[in-house]
């Protein structure tokens, strides 16, 4: 069966390409990660439906059966127009509930604001990566430790990997040769691309640097025949402030549960 949001058909294209498997069924899309068995954002369970609330207790026997090594419950709905109100049977039982909107486009305008000098190009280079990796640390709101940033290059590396295999583009936005913002966009196929992680430095932000990159990748992308809609997901009112202004819409909400075990 076919996952009807874009944005966890997104999140599950992407996942894949990192490793997870996806397992459809009947009521439910079963998602694991055997390289990270406790990681909630890569083992869970995508209903087809909000649960009644007869059926939370049964779900919950489930997910520890199918996930005995998690150390979180972690539950998403496959509705495009879902509230966070449909998960509140998940919240009587002590979850946190979140929503995130999923904005889409099928073409984009100029943003009225630019960074003027900045040099707009997808990153090639193991100098750039690595750029990728500071500028990762520096956008950390916790302390950027030793073991932050080992995350970082790791997650760098699978990045690369997909830009090298021609499956994603990661671009970045220069001055003076120093990678100021970044963004990833990923080809999940059937048309969609979908965009990772926009990161501006702490220092060059509030200048347009973040609008003029998403301009510039969305354009690119969908230069492209392959593609015709671009997707993202955020939970940030400013992230998704800078995709409007080159024309994204919101189309649809995405709402999940988690909880500790």
């Amino acid at each position: 069966m076919e996952v009807i949001s874009l944005g966890w058909r997104t999140d599950l294209a992407l996942l894949e390409l990192a490793g997870s498997t996806v397992e459809h069924r009947s009521t439910h899309v079963v998602v694991r990660t055997p390289a990270s068995p406790t990681y909630a954002g890569g083992n869970f369970v995508l209903l087809r439906r909000a649960p009644l609330r007869r059926d939370t207790t049964d779900w919950l026997r489930r997910f520890t059966a199918t996930f005995p090594a998690a150390t979180s419950y972690a539950f998403g709905i496959d509705d495009p127009e879902v509230s966070g109100d449909d998960l509140q049977t998940f919240g009587r039982h002590g979850f946190d509930v979140t929503t995130a909107t999923v904005m889409t486009a099928r073409a984009v305008r100029d943003p009225s604001r630019t960074y003027p000098g900045a040099l707009l190009r997808p990153l090639t280079t193991a100098d750039d990566w690595e750029q990728r990796v500071d500028l990762a640390a520096a956008c950390e709101l916790s302390d950027a430790s030793r073991a932050f940033r080992a995350f970082a290059v790791r997650r760098a590396a699978l990045k690369r990997g997909l830009s090298d295999a021609g499956r994603g583009r990661w671009w970045g936005a220069f001055a003076g040769g120093h990678l100021l913002a970044a963004v990833g966009l990923v080809d999940v196929g059937a048309g969609l691309a979908r965009f990772q992680e926009l990161e501006t430095h702490p220092e060059a932000r509030g200048r347009g640097l973040g609008t003029s990159l998403v301009h510039h990748a969305s354009a690119a992308a969908l230069a492209r025949p392959e593609i015709s809609t671009l997707v993202m997901v955020s939970d940030s009112p400013a992230a998704r402030r800078v995709y409007e202004r080159v024309g994204f819409v919101a189309t649809e909400r995405q709402a999940q549960a988690s909880r500790r075990t």
